[in-house]
């Protein structure tokens, strides 16, 4: 039978009101009492009732994830970042797929704020700078964490990477093998790390002396096929780039398979890097180049300060390039 809060307390030797302080993450607790109601809690199993903490007081313990993008990988790291906070508190997660681009954006979002009860939402990119789901949650005085927004920063917390300097720090890394030649893939419109990502690819550019060749920017929807088909464009140009930034790693999957369809070597004949180092970055061959955003971590983070309600205005984590076979050859990797 499932155990009550009222034998964890008599397991604890403490008031039922401490064991409720605990399980809400509350101040006031001494460490070994907390210690001895986590021991109980543990030994009998005890897993709280959503519905009757909501019961209990003002809070629901629900949150709701909106996202909007086209890159499963992403989404996925998200979801998951998420979603082992909200476990580790005790919170269930909602996850609400948004088309910013809709005319009934503003309805579906009234809808999901009528039919439920949230203590939060948090938004990730391209959602984290929709006009009109911020209006609607602030009509509603609904607390909300964005996740990578790119405007009006200061109208909630958030949790960001510099995206700029990221781009910048893999176009060095290619510049710094020899390439001069780069092509470069930008990111959907509707999402403000797209050109984030462009200014810090031409900011290295310039830094290093580089004339910027149009030709060699193109448009991508941070898709396989649209990574693919730009790729395509790039390679069997004329006069093709030895080097393809491609802004995630879908795309520069896409790219990369465009090089395998052509009969080009990677990285011999073509450098292929990408952006994010999500899963399909290590499953495809060569792996990708790429720059790790710790996407998981940037939605346990925002979980966490939304369940918290502390608003710490901004928090920024660090990303890493991590090298792999797409842009160095094996035998430079192991040496």
């Amino acid at each position: 039978m499932r155990s009550t809060i009222r034998e964890v307390s008599a397991a604890a030797g403490v008031s039922v009101t401490t064991v409720s302080r605990v399980l809400n993450n509350e101040p006031y607790v001494k460490p070994a009492t907390r210690r001895r109601v986590e021991e109980a809690i543990a030994r009998l199993d005890f897993r709280p009732s959503v519905a009757a903490r909501a019961l209990a007081g003002q809070r629901s313990f629900q949150i709701a994830l909106l996202y909007d993008n086209p890159s499963p990988y992403y989404i996925y790291s998200i979801q998951t970042g998420a979603r082992a906070h909200c476990i580790e508190r005790g919170f269930r997660v909602v996850f609400q797929e948004c088309d910013v681009t809709s005319a009934d954006l503003a309805r579906d979002i009234a809808g999901l704020l009528a039919e439920t009860h949230l203590d939060g939402v948090i938004l990730s990119p391209p959602v984290s700078d929709s006009a009109e789901v911020i209006a609607a949650l602030q009509r509603s005085n609904l607390p909300f964490v964005r996740i990578a927004p790119g405007g009006s920063l200061d109208i909630s917390p958030r949790v960001f990477i510099d995206d700029e300097a990221a781009a910048e720090r893999i176009t060095d890394h290619l510049v710094g093998l020899g390439h001069r030649r780069i092509g470069f893939i930008i990111g959907h419109p509707d999402h403000v790390a797209s050109n984030q990502r462009l200014t810090g690819f031409r900011r290295a550019l310039a830094r290093h002396g580089i004339a910027e060749e149009a030709e060699l920017i193109q448009q991508g929807l941070f898709d396989f096929t649209s990574g693919h088909a730009a790729g395509r464009r790039m390679l069997t140009m004329a006069r093709r780039p030895s080097a393809i930034f491609a802004s995630n790693d879908d795309m520069g999957a896409g790219v990369l398979t465009a090089a395998h369809e052509l009969g080009l070597a990677v990285p011999g004949d073509i450098a292929i890097a990408g952006f994010d180092d999500t899963d399909l970055a290590r499953l495809v061959w060569p792996p990708l180049t790429t720059i790790r955003q710790p996407t998981r971590e940037l939605a346990h983070a925002a979980a966490k300060m939304l369940i918290d309600a502390t608003d710490t205005g901004g928090q920024q984590l660090d990303f890493e390039l991590v090298i792999r076979g797409s842009t160095v050859a094996q035998q430079r990797l192991k040496s």
